[in-house]
Protein backbone atom coordinates (compact mmCIF):
# COMPACT_ATOMS: atom_id res chain seq x y z
CA UNK A 1 0.00 0.00 0.00
CA UNK A 2 1.38 3.40 -0.96
CA UNK A 3 0.97 6.52 1.14
CA UNK A 4 1.82 10.22 0.82
CA UNK A 5 2.92 11.29 -2.65
CA UNK A 6 3.03 7.65 -3.70
CA UNK A 7 -0.73 7.43 -3.22
CA UNK A 8 -1.29 10.51 -5.37
CA UNK A 9 0.99 9.13 -8.07
CA UNK A 10 -0.82 5.80 -8.04
CA UNK A 11 -4.37 7.15 -8.15
CA UNK A 12 -4.44 10.79 -9.18
CA UNK A 13 -4.64 14.29 -7.71
CA UNK A 14 -8.35 14.62 -6.86
CA UNK A 15 -10.81 12.49 -4.93
CA UNK A 16 -14.59 12.74 -4.84
CA UNK A 17 -16.01 11.61 -1.49
CA UNK A 18 -19.79 11.18 -1.46
CA UNK A 19 -21.37 11.19 1.98
CA UNK A 20 -18.48 13.22 3.39
CA UNK A 21 -20.08 15.41 6.05
CA UNK A 22 -19.55 13.21 9.12
CA UNK A 23 -18.57 9.81 10.45
CA UNK A 24 -17.06 7.40 7.95
CA UNK A 25 -17.14 9.79 5.00
CA UNK A 26 -15.32 12.46 6.97
CA UNK A 27 -12.77 9.84 8.05
CA UNK A 28 -12.15 8.87 4.42
CA UNK A 29 -11.73 12.52 3.48
CA UNK A 30 -9.30 13.09 6.33
CA UNK A 31 -7.13 10.11 5.43
CA UNK A 32 -7.10 10.92 1.72
CA UNK A 33 -6.10 14.50 2.53
CA UNK A 34 -3.32 13.17 4.76
CA UNK A 35 -2.11 11.17 1.77
CA UNK A 36 -2.06 14.30 -0.35
CA UNK A 37 -5.23 14.12 -2.44
CA UNK A 38 -7.29 17.21 -3.14
CA UNK A 39 -10.93 16.74 -2.26
CA UNK A 40 -14.37 17.30 -3.73
CA UNK A 41 -16.67 16.71 -0.75
CA UNK A 42 -20.29 15.83 -1.47
CA UNK A 43 -23.18 15.49 1.00
CA UNK A 44 -26.46 17.13 1.94
CA UNK A 45 -25.17 19.21 4.87
CA UNK A 46 -23.36 22.21 3.43
CA UNK A 47 -22.27 23.70 6.76
CA UNK A 48 -20.65 20.44 7.85
CA UNK A 49 -18.96 20.10 4.46
CA UNK A 50 -17.56 23.63 4.65
CA UNK A 51 -16.21 22.99 8.13
CA UNK A 52 -14.55 19.73 7.10
CA UNK A 53 -13.11 21.28 3.95
CA UNK A 54 -11.62 24.19 5.88
CA UNK A 55 -10.08 21.96 8.52
CA UNK A 56 -8.51 19.61 5.98
CA UNK A 57 -7.18 22.44 3.86
CA UNK A 58 -5.52 23.99 6.91
CA UNK A 59 -4.21 20.72 8.34
CA UNK A 60 -2.89 19.11 5.16
CA UNK A 61 -2.47 21.90 2.62
CA UNK A 62 -4.73 20.28 0.03
CA UNK A 63 -7.26 21.96 -2.21
CA UNK A 64 -10.90 21.37 -1.32
CA UNK A 65 -14.27 22.00 -2.91
CA UNK A 66 -17.74 21.24 -1.59
CA UNK A 67 -21.05 20.40 -3.21
CA UNK A 68 -24.23 20.13 -1.17
CA UNK A 69 -26.70 17.76 -2.78
CA UNK A 70 -28.79 14.64 -2.29
CA UNK A 71 -27.16 11.67 -4.03
CA UNK A 72 -30.64 10.34 -4.71
CA UNK A 73 -31.55 13.33 -6.88
CA UNK A 74 -31.94 12.50 -10.59
CA UNK A 75 -29.44 15.21 -11.56
CA UNK A 76 -26.88 14.41 -8.86
CA UNK A 77 -24.21 12.99 -11.16
CA UNK A 78 -24.58 15.86 -13.63
CA UNK A 79 -24.11 18.38 -10.82
CA UNK A 80 -21.05 16.52 -9.55
CA UNK A 81 -19.57 16.40 -13.04
CA UNK A 82 -20.19 20.13 -13.49
CA UNK A 83 -18.56 20.89 -10.12
CA UNK A 84 -15.55 18.72 -10.93
CA UNK A 85 -15.03 20.44 -14.27
CA UNK A 86 -11.63 19.66 -15.77
CA UNK A 87 -10.08 18.39 -12.53
CA UNK A 88 -8.51 14.94 -12.85
CA UNK A 89 -10.46 12.71 -10.48
CA UNK A 90 -8.41 9.66 -9.61
CA UNK A 91 -10.28 8.34 -6.60
CA UNK A 92 -13.94 7.90 -5.67
CA UNK A 93 -15.50 7.00 -2.34
CA UNK A 94 -19.17 6.02 -2.71
CA UNK A 95 -20.21 6.35 0.92
CA UNK A 96 -23.58 8.12 0.75
CA UNK A 97 -26.37 5.93 2.11
CA UNK A 98 -30.05 6.00 2.91
CA UNK A 99 -31.17 3.49 5.55
CA UNK A 100 -34.89 2.76 5.99
CA UNK A 101 -35.32 1.02 9.36
CA UNK A 102 -38.32 -0.99 10.48
CA UNK A 103 -40.69 -3.71 9.39
CA UNK A 104 -40.84 -3.75 5.59
CA UNK A 105 -44.62 -3.29 5.53
CA UNK A 106 -44.26 -0.11 7.59
CA UNK A 107 -41.65 1.60 5.41
CA UNK A 108 -43.04 4.38 3.22
CA UNK A 109 -42.82 3.59 -0.51
CA UNK A 110 -40.98 6.87 -1.05
CA UNK A 111 -38.27 5.71 1.37
CA UNK A 112 -37.88 2.45 -0.53
CA UNK A 113 -37.34 4.45 -3.72
CA UNK A 114 -34.86 6.74 -1.99
CA UNK A 115 -32.82 3.78 -0.75
CA UNK A 116 -32.46 2.51 -4.31
CA UNK A 117 -31.74 5.99 -5.66
CA UNK A 118 -28.95 6.76 -3.18
CA UNK A 119 -27.46 3.34 -2.48
CA UNK A 120 -27.70 1.83 -5.96
CA UNK A 121 -28.21 4.44 -8.66
CA UNK A 122 -25.91 6.99 -7.03
CA UNK A 123 -23.06 4.49 -6.82
CA UNK A 124 -23.69 3.25 -10.36
CA UNK A 125 -23.58 6.76 -11.76
CA UNK A 126 -20.38 7.65 -9.91
CA UNK A 127 -18.74 4.54 -11.33
CA UNK A 128 -20.01 5.14 -14.86
CA UNK A 129 -18.94 8.78 -14.90
CA UNK A 130 -15.47 8.49 -13.39
CA UNK A 131 -14.09 4.97 -13.89
CA UNK A 132 -13.80 5.02 -17.72
CA UNK A 133 -11.58 8.14 -17.71
CA UNK A 134 -9.44 6.52 -15.01
CA UNK A 135 -9.05 3.43 -17.18
CA UNK A 136 -8.02 5.59 -20.13
CA UNK A 137 -5.28 7.14 -17.96
CA UNK A 138 -4.21 3.76 -16.57
CA UNK A 139 -4.65 4.67 -12.92
CA UNK A 140 -7.37 5.33 -10.36
CA UNK A 141 -9.43 3.76 -7.61
CA UNK A 142 -12.91 3.50 -6.14
CA UNK A 143 -14.23 2.42 -2.77
CA UNK A 144 -17.82 1.17 -2.76
CA UNK A 145 -19.03 1.20 0.84
CA UNK A 146 -21.32 -1.75 1.41
CA UNK A 147 -22.29 -3.53 4.61
CA UNK A 148 -22.26 -6.89 6.32
CA UNK A 149 -26.03 -6.51 6.25
CA UNK A 150 -25.76 -7.23 2.53
CA UNK A 151 -24.21 -10.66 3.02
CA UNK A 152 -27.63 -12.15 3.78
CA UNK A 153 -31.20 -11.01 4.33
CA UNK A 154 -31.35 -8.65 7.31
CA UNK A 155 -34.77 -8.07 8.91
CA UNK A 156 -35.51 -4.48 9.99
CA UNK A 157 -32.96 -3.43 7.35
CA UNK A 158 -34.41 -5.50 4.53
CA UNK A 159 -34.24 -2.93 1.74
CA UNK A 160 -30.94 -1.42 2.86
CA UNK A 161 -29.39 -4.91 3.04
CA UNK A 162 -30.59 -5.68 -0.48
CA UNK A 163 -29.06 -2.48 -1.84
CA UNK A 164 -25.76 -3.28 -0.15
CA UNK A 165 -25.76 -6.76 -1.68
CA UNK A 166 -26.13 -4.97 -5.01
CA UNK A 167 -23.18 -2.71 -4.16
CA UNK A 168 -20.93 -5.65 -3.27
CA UNK A 169 -21.68 -7.50 -6.49
CA UNK A 170 -21.26 -4.28 -8.48
CA UNK A 171 -17.85 -3.70 -6.92
CA UNK A 172 -16.73 -7.23 -7.75
CA UNK A 173 -17.64 -6.84 -11.40
CA UNK A 174 -15.99 -3.42 -11.62
CA UNK A 175 -12.87 -4.81 -9.92
CA UNK A 176 -12.45 -7.33 -12.72
CA UNK A 177 -13.38 -5.05 -15.61
CA UNK A 178 -11.25 -2.08 -14.58
CA UNK A 179 -8.41 -3.85 -12.79
CA UNK A 180 -6.79 -4.80 -16.07
CA UNK A 181 -6.63 -1.08 -16.86
CA UNK A 182 -4.80 -0.18 -13.65
CA UNK A 183 -7.89 0.93 -11.70
CA UNK A 184 -8.45 -0.54 -8.23
CA UNK A 185 -12.08 -1.04 -7.16
CA UNK A 186 -13.07 -2.56 -3.83
CA UNK A 187 -16.31 -3.20 -2.00
CA UNK A 188 -16.02 -2.74 1.76
CA UNK A 189 -18.57 -4.76 3.75
CA UNK A 190 -18.35 -2.92 7.05
CA UNK A 191 -20.07 -4.00 10.23
CA UNK A 192 -21.30 -1.57 12.85
CA UNK A 193 -19.37 1.71 12.86
CA UNK A 194 -19.12 3.97 15.91
CA UNK A 195 -20.34 7.17 14.27
CA UNK A 196 -23.29 9.57 14.72
CA UNK A 197 -25.58 7.42 12.58
CA UNK A 198 -25.10 4.37 14.79
CA UNK A 199 -25.94 6.37 17.89
CA UNK A 200 -29.29 7.32 16.35
CA UNK A 201 -30.46 3.79 15.61
CA UNK A 202 -28.74 1.35 17.97
CA UNK A 203 -29.60 0.92 21.61
CA UNK A 204 -26.39 -0.92 22.50
CA UNK A 205 -22.95 -1.45 21.00
CA UNK A 206 -22.76 -4.41 18.62
CA UNK A 207 -19.90 -6.94 18.71
CA UNK A 208 -17.20 -6.01 16.21
CA UNK A 209 -18.06 -2.30 16.21
CA UNK A 210 -15.16 -0.35 14.69
CA UNK A 211 -14.17 3.29 14.62
CA UNK A 212 -14.47 5.09 11.28
CA UNK A 213 -10.68 5.41 11.17
CA UNK A 214 -10.25 1.64 11.52
CA UNK A 215 -12.67 0.97 8.66
CA UNK A 216 -10.89 3.49 6.45
CA UNK A 217 -7.46 2.06 7.25
CA UNK A 218 -8.40 -1.54 6.47
CA UNK A 219 -10.35 -0.60 3.36
CA UNK A 220 -7.56 1.46 1.81
CA UNK A 221 -4.99 -1.19 2.74
CA UNK A 222 -6.99 -3.74 0.74
CA UNK A 223 -6.95 -1.74 -2.51
CA UNK A 224 -5.50 -3.78 -5.34
CA UNK A 225 -5.60 -7.03 -3.38
CA UNK A 226 -9.09 -8.29 -4.18
CA UNK A 227 -12.67 -7.26 -4.91
CA UNK A 228 -13.96 -7.00 -1.34
CA UNK A 229 -12.88 -6.54 2.25
CA UNK A 230 -14.61 -7.06 5.59
CA UNK A 231 -12.89 -4.73 8.09
CA UNK A 232 -12.21 -6.10 11.57
CA UNK A 233 -11.19 -9.57 12.75
CA UNK A 234 -14.47 -10.24 14.53
CA UNK A 235 -16.40 -9.19 11.45
CA UNK A 236 -14.25 -11.30 9.13
CA UNK A 237 -14.95 -14.36 11.25
CA UNK A 238 -18.66 -13.54 11.39
CA UNK A 239 -18.83 -13.06 7.62
CA UNK A 240 -17.31 -16.50 6.99
CA UNK A 241 -19.65 -18.07 9.52
CA UNK A 242 -22.75 -16.39 8.14
CA UNK A 243 -22.07 -16.71 4.41
CA UNK A 244 -20.20 -20.01 4.15
CA UNK A 245 -20.73 -22.23 7.17
CA UNK A 246 -24.26 -21.71 8.45
CA UNK A 247 -27.42 -22.69 6.57
CA UNK A 248 -28.96 -19.63 4.97
CA UNK A 249 -32.02 -19.66 7.20
CA UNK A 250 -29.83 -19.74 10.31
CA UNK A 251 -27.81 -16.76 9.09
CA UNK A 252 -30.95 -14.71 8.48
CA UNK A 253 -32.38 -15.59 11.88
CA UNK A 254 -29.15 -14.59 13.62
CA UNK A 255 -29.27 -11.24 11.85
CA UNK A 256 -32.88 -10.86 12.96
CA UNK A 257 -31.79 -11.26 16.57
CA UNK A 258 -29.04 -8.67 16.08
CA UNK A 259 -31.35 -6.08 14.50
CA UNK A 260 -34.54 -6.53 16.52
CA UNK A 261 -33.75 -3.52 18.72
CA UNK A 262 -33.00 -1.12 15.88
CA UNK A 263 -35.07 2.02 15.84
CA UNK A 264 -35.42 4.79 13.30
CA UNK A 265 -33.22 7.77 14.12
Amino acid sequence: MTTGLGFVDRYGPWAVVAGASEGLGRAFATELARRGLNLMLVARKEAALQQTAGELCEAHGVETAVLALDMGAPDAIDRIADAVGDREVGFIVANAAFVPIGQFSEIAPADLDQAIAVNCRGTLQLARRFLPPMAARGRGGMVVMASMAGLQGTPMLTTYAATKAFDLVLAEGLWQEFGKHGVHVIGSAAGAIADPNLAKVKTKRAPGTLSPDAVVSETLAALGKGPRVVPGRTNKFASVLMSRLLPRQAAVRIMAMNTKDLRAG
